[in-house]
C-alpha cells in the first residue's frame, strides 16, 4: 500500500507543462512575428518605403509561426479542457497585435492554477 505525499504536484499541471511550454514559445514567436509585420505593412503601405526583399518574407514567416501557434494551442485546449469560447478567443489571439501576449501570460496563469479558460 503506498501513501500520497503532500510534496507530490498535482497530476493535471505535470501533464500539462510540456503542451504549456510549447504554447507559450509558439505565442511569443507569433506575437514578435506579428509585429513585425504591422511594422513591415506601415512601412510599405502608409509610408511607402522601399524595403529590402528580405523584409518581404516577414508575411510568411508569421504565416507559418501562426500555423504551429494553431496547433499548439488546439493541442493544449484539448488537454486541459478548455470550453470553446476560451479556445476560439486564444486562437484568434495570433491575429491581433500585442494580444498573443496577454493571451499567454492568462494561459499560463489558468493553467497553472488548474482552472479551465
Amino acid at each position: 500500500m503506498t501513501t500520497r505525499t503532500d510534496d507530490a504536484a498535482p497530476a493535471r499541471s505535470v501533464s500539462l507543462g510540456g503542451p504549456l511550454i510549447r504554447f507559450r514559445v509558439a505565442a511569443y514567436a507569433t506575437g514578435v512575428a506579428l509585429l513585425g509585420l504591422v511594422v513591415e505593412m506601415l512601412l510599405q503601405y502608409v509610408f511607402s518605403v522601399d524595403l529590402p526583399q528580405f523584409v518581404k518574407l516577414i508575411p510568411m514567416v508569421h504565416g507559418g509561426l501562426y500555423l504551429i501557434y494553431l496547433l499548439l494551442a488546439v493541442d493544449l485546449a484539448i488537454k486541459a479542457r478548455w470550453s470553446m469560447k476560451g479556445t476560439l478567443l486564444v486562437l484568434i489571439a495570433g491575429c491581433i497585435p500585442f494580444f498573443s501576449f496577454v493571451m499567454e501570460r492568462k494561459v499560463t496563469h489558468k493553467v497553472d492554477a488548474g482552472q479551465k479558460l
